[in-house]
């Protein structure tokens, strides 16, 4: 079974979607890591972001590997490194580029095809997989996903300002929405939960919930 969990940055997907591949026994498949590694394995190497033709070549070079909550690069550990605000400020780059997002929904395909899965991201469940099972929206107002979004930071060790936060926010939403393959859109048979004002036992008990209905 395939379980897709698309929706904003900042409304919590991916801990939630992690919990709740927890309680399903599901594997839980963090696509946004994907790109994240490409993006530090660009970084890595000195190379242009803006340089489409190379980022594309160098996805189909580098290996990205999803091992429990471990995100490997050509086999090396770089789970930690992946989160840092200066990764999310360049993920744009990968996530615009075409050849960049092809290739990646073929390893999300190859992945999800091992187990029953959780997947989540911008185009699980129109992309990657439009026949899925069970299809969730998961939003929440843009104040309350910027102030998640800065808490997960300063966790992380990046105190930023909330108003950088939200401006950085804004951004990543007009390009999420807006770039010409893979744009975040709502799919028309997926089930739309809020999570303003849940707490996230109460966002996974509803998520879980509507999971079942459809086993």
């Amino acid at each position: 079974m395939i379980v897709t969990i698309d929706g904003p940055a900042g409304a919590g997907k991916s801990s939630a979607a992690r919990e709740l591949a927890r309680r399903l026994g599901f594997r839980f498949l963090d696509t946004g890591a994907m790109y994240r590694a490409v993006t530090f394995a660009a970084r890595e190497r000195g190379l242009d972001l803006a340089d489409g033709e190379r980022l594309a070549e160098l996805a189909s070079q580098i290996r990205v590997e999803l091992v429990g909550d471990q995100v490997l690069l050509d086999g090396r550990d770089v789970t930690g490194a992946l989160r840092k605000s200066d990764i999310t400020a360049a993920i744009h780059y990968a996530a615009d580029n075409p050849a960049v997002r092809s290739r990646l929904v073929e390893w999300q395909r190859v992945e999800a095809a091992r187990d029953n899965v959780v997947t989540e991201g911008r185009d699980q469940g129109t992309v990657a997989f439009p026949e899925a099972e069970c299809k969730i929206f998961l939003t929440a107002d843009e104040e309350g996903r910027a102030r998640r979004r800065q808490a997960d930071l300063l966790a992380r060790g990046d105190d930023i300002p909330f108003d950088e936060v939200l401006a950085n926010q804004l951004l990543r939403d007009h390009r999420d929405s807006s770039r010409s393959v893979g744009a975040l859109v709502k799919a028309e048979d997926a089930i739309e939960v809020f999570t303003d004002g849940l707490t996230p036992e109460e966002v996974v008990i509803q998520l879980e919930r509507i999971v079942r209905s459809k086993q």
